[in-house]
């Protein structure tokens, strides 16, 4: 690691303190909401469950139960299964603590050296809070999504396509992770993976429901998405923190089809495999984790604060990466003050309120640094540095001078 981060460094030599910060902070998000009994979004997916078990409409409105209504596929009432008939504190402290703890194990099997992966976790942990605080979904999803991409790297297909079929039939977000098909050493066998897999999770709920509720249920559900995006671009300042929202807001215009946001967006994205003949390079593939983490929420209408939770990584992650330099620190600064405390108490009010918030400034340091690994790829910058050093122990902190 570089010597010009030594304050950095020196405290993510400190395991103690990483997993104090980490599972600490993401305790006391769930704990103060709790204590407000503000969890209604453990309300939303413990009944998923239960509307699941007993053919109830899933998507509808329970506004004796909830407010809002659910957004996320059949295949979660399996997920949160487990949370549902616990006390509501308990459960919801668990689900919590859950979405840390994989999103937790997934950074630990990033191909990169413990020292990395502890900076990486040190400087997602304020936002890791926040989501927790919210009791999201979206740490699982970001979990779910790097392990699709180590997994692949691995040649483990089975468990690679397996995160990425649950990602898609819960929130569809997962879908991402098809992007790392190309990395797969056996491709047949991810094929297989995702036919597999989509097949099973499609069928599994029917288990404590039946085929035609079920069947029916992705019908809704589809329905829902497409109702809940007018919704978020016409309507809320807390939905759309994307670079559509960003656009939007920035140079009111507020009648901009998210279409002029996403399509150019999907063409750049593919742009990134006209580098694919360096795909056993390991920083080509860390730069398209990178991307493939932050595509989903700048493109999304449904982006919200506690979204970033799966953008976040990306940025630490790219990061650690690169080698000595201020410009980059200050990046980072800037990163992680818009995008980790421009939406939390440690900012003023009023730049939350007047700045933040209604112009979707979190969304900036993403869109700027994916454009930019968009155009460092294009340009083959990856190539300018060694690869990134891939540990063969992950139980030491290994220093990393590159």
């Amino acid at each position: 690691m570089r010597e010009k981060r030594n304050v950095l460094t020196y405290l993510a030599e400190k395991e103690w303190l990483v997993m104090s910060l980490w599972f600490g902070l993401a305790f006391l998000g769930a704990i103060l909401e709790i204590s407000r009994e503000n969890y209604n979004n453990f309300l939303i997916f413990r009944n998923v469950f239960f509307h699941v078990l007993h053919q109830l409409p899933l998507y509808a409105a329970y506004p004796a139960e909830y407010y809002d209504v659910n957004h996320y596929g059949p295949v979660f009432s399996l997920m949160i299964a487990p949370f549902a008939g616990l006390d509501i504190n308990i459960g919801a402290m668990l689900w919590a603590l859950s979405g840390a703890a994989a999103l937790y194990y997934a950074i630990r099997q990033l191909p990169l050296t413990y020292l990395q992966q502890n900076i990486i976790l040190l400087l997602c942990a304020q936002e890791l809070m926040g989501a927790s605080g919210w009791f999201q979904l979206n740490q699982f999803i970001g979990a779910f999504i790097i392990l699709s991409f180590t997994n692949t790297l691995k040649g483990k297909e089975l468990w690679a396509t397996f995160f990425i079929v649950l990602g898609t039939f819960t929130k569809l977000y997962g879908i991402v992770g098809l992007a790392f098909f190309f990395f797969s050493p056996n491709p047949r066998r991810f094929i297989g993976g995702l036919l597999l897999w989509g097949a099973v999770l499609f069928v599994l709920p029917m288990a404590i429901s039946s085929p035609q509720y079920i069947i029916n249920s992705y019908y809704e559900w589809y329905a829902e998405l497409v109702y809940k995006n007018d919704l978020n671009v016409m309507v809320s300042t807390f939905q759309d923190i994307s670079a559509g929202g960003l656009i939007r807001r920035i140079f009111r215009i507020p009648e901009l089809s998210n279409k002029v946001i996403i399509i150019p967006g999907i063409l750049l994205f593919l742009s990134q495999y006209l580098m694919l003949k360096y795909r056993y390079n390991s920083r080509y593939r860390l730069y398209l984790l990178c991307s493939v983490l932050m595509f989903p929420v700048l493109v999304s209408s449904s982006s919200e604060s506690p979204t970033y939770i799966i953008a976040i990584p990306a940025i630490c992650i790219w990061y650690v990466m690169q080698p000595a330099g201020k410009w980059y620190d200050i990046f980072l600064f800037f990163s992680i003050l818009l995008v980790s405390f421009s939406h939390s108490d440690v900012v003023t009010p009023w730049v939350r309120k007047n700045l933040a918030v209604p112009y979707a400034l979190k969304a900036l340091p993403c869109l700027i640094l994916w454009l930019r690994i968009v155009y460092e790829i294009w340009m083959k910058k990856f190539l300018v540095y060694k690869p990134v050093p891939v540990p063969v122990q992950v139980s030491r902190l290994p220093v990393n001078h590159s």
